[in-house]
């Protein structure tokens, strides 16, 4: 089993990895052409909307009550009562999203409103642009929801391929749009936003001639009576609130920013396109992947196989995420200078500066926001949602709280820090009460590993800290020159990592689940 976990985990990452590098690009020809702009805050703000809930679904809290009920039938069902149970879900998705994109495109003033309440008060035109942006991107919302359930039916049959590909297209999507689209606008924004819509459809057609191969592409029936369709119900409600609680804090920051000068909230935007980087390429793939474990050791009833594979999940999420915080932290400036800031764009040293800011403050989140995605998985593999919801309770009212106090003296880094500090208490309280139930309990090779962790994160953030050059003299270099420079000092980052956890005794049976 362990073979198989590390051969999904890397087929995920890697494929994750490829549509994060497009991301980049994608990024890259943002800042080019629209810098850090008011009109670009008015596009984040509405894209924010519809990728807020794209989270909930696709990343998070659909997957997460959805994934444990199918296990339950792929164990115990036939193949015919399977197959409507996805009939029915489908249909039950397809009503809700139809019922929810109406309700906000007729509401979309107030909707925008409420989530941009700056723009309301003091930038009414930057309300109205907002407004109208987020008209067209919502859709993207309805095609990004089913093809989550398209990608869940296949995460459960064990293929993850497909699914970590589709962000591709959305990439490719903005890519064209900015670049071939935007010169024919009067606006030119309104081209990101075809974009959104464009992106999300090639990505629902590509996972339907996937999940047709496998002969299981439901046929949308409306169904409330199905019994599992009621069990995904009851466990979705909760877990929208509690597998979310970081793209929640996310969205709030975008709220409280909408106060700051213009640029904030897409200093914010850059900022968290770097943290997701790691987080998505290995916490969000280790997450993906042990769902479907953690819910078939549940159904079977091997506690000590549930166990080991939460343990593992978390050494290694751990192993990642620890040295990614660091270097990123490091290398904010440099990474942002060498990514984003080209002769002729429009993003400038001083975006640079201000985005460094929020991005070492969201470093200091990154291991909590990973996590976070692993430990909620235990309790949703169980079918618990009180414990999640609770704490995600807990933990929003201390970003809020957080945001409040902090956005006057850091500006928009003080709710990025915010939003870090939330994070460490939701996977604190999270951690506390699978231990406290007996659900998780540190192996005995912990007191070792974390010995190993010291050791190696402090030799690699060493190497980093007195070999890269102030931001002053990075920004005086080249874009060649700074890829070239950013790409060796990550590259011997990463070899002396490696060779810290070798000679540390770090090994292959590390590594394996051990049960």
């Amino acid at each position: 089993m362990s073979k198989r976990l590390i051969k999904s985990i890397g087929t995920f990452s890697s494929l994750t990895l490829v549509s994060r590098i497009l991301g980049f690009a994608r990024d890259m020809v943002l800042a080019f052409i629209f810098g850090a702009t008011g009109q670009l805050d008015a596009f984040f703000a509405a894209y924010k909307i519809p990728n807020f809930l794209r989270r909930l679904f696709a990343e998070g809290a659909f997957s997460q009550s959805f994934l444990p009920v199918a296990e339950s039938y792929k164990e115990e069902a036939t193949e015919e009562q399977t197959l409507k149970f996805f009939d029915n879900i489908a249909g039950t998705l397809l009503s809700a999203l139809l019922i929810l994109c109406v309700l906000v495109l007729l509401a979309a003033p107030y909707v925008t409103m409420i989530f941009t309440p700056g723009f309301y008060l003091h930038n009414p035109e930057k309300w109205a642009l907002t407004t109208n942006l987020l008209r067209i991107t919502f859709p993207y919302l309805l095609l990004i929801s089913l093809t989550a359930f398209l990608s869940a039916i296949l995460n459960m049959n064990r293929h993850f391929a497909g699914p970590a590909f589709a962000p591709v297209l959305l990439n490719l999507s903005f890519i064209f749009c900015a670049y071939f689209v935007a010169s024919e606008l009067t606006t030119p924004i309104y081209a990101l936003a075809i974009a959104v819509p464009i992106g999300g459809a090639l990505q629902l057609i590509l996972q339907s001639l996937i999940v047709k191969k496998y002969q299981r592409l439901p046929h949308p029936k409306l169904n409330f009576r199905d019994p599992g369709v009621r069990r995904v119900l009851k466990l979705l409600l909760p877990a929208i609130f509690g597998v979310s609680v970081t793209q929640i804090s996310l969205l709030a920051d975008t709220m409280f920013a909408s106060f700051l000068p213009s640029g904030s909230i897409s200093w914010l935007y850059y900022s968290e396109r770097l943290i997701h980087f790691p987080q998505g390429v290995f916490g969000i793939a280790i997450a993906t992947v042990i769902l479907p474990e953690l819910a078939k050791s549940h159904v079977k009833k091997h506690s000590d196989r549930y166990k080991a594979t939460l343990d593992w999940g978390i050494r290694n999420v751990l192993l990642i995420g620890i040295p990614a915080s660091i270097g990123l932290c490091l290398l904010a400036g440099p990474a942002l200078a060498t990514l984003f800031l080209f002769k002729n764009g429009q993003f400038r040293a001083e975006d640079v500066e201000m985005a460094r800011l929020s991005l070492m403050a969201y470093c200091v989140g990154l291991p909590a926001f990973m996590l976070i995605k692993i430990l909620a998985s235990a309790f949703y593999a169980q079918q618990n949602m009180k414990t999640p919801v609770k704490i995600a309770v807990i933990a929003v009212c201390t970003n809020l709280a957080l945001n409040a106090l902090l956005i006057r003296p850091l500006a928009h880094a003080g709710l990025a820090l915010a939003t870090s500090i939330a994070a460490w208490v939701n996977a604190g309280c999270l951690a506390y009460c699978l231990y406290r139930n007996n659900i998780w309990r540190p192996s005995k090779e912990w007191f070792y590993y974390s010995k190993q962790l010291l050791f190696t994160n402090f030799g690699m953030g060493g190497l980093i800290y007195f070999i890269v050059p102030t931001l002053p003299t990075w920004l005086t270099w080249n874009t060649s020159f700074k890829l070239i420079v950013l790409s060796g000092v990550i590259l011997g980052a990463i070899l002396v990592y490696g060779s810290g956890l070798w000679l540390s005794g770090y090994g292959k049976k590390d590594l394996k689940v051990q049960s």
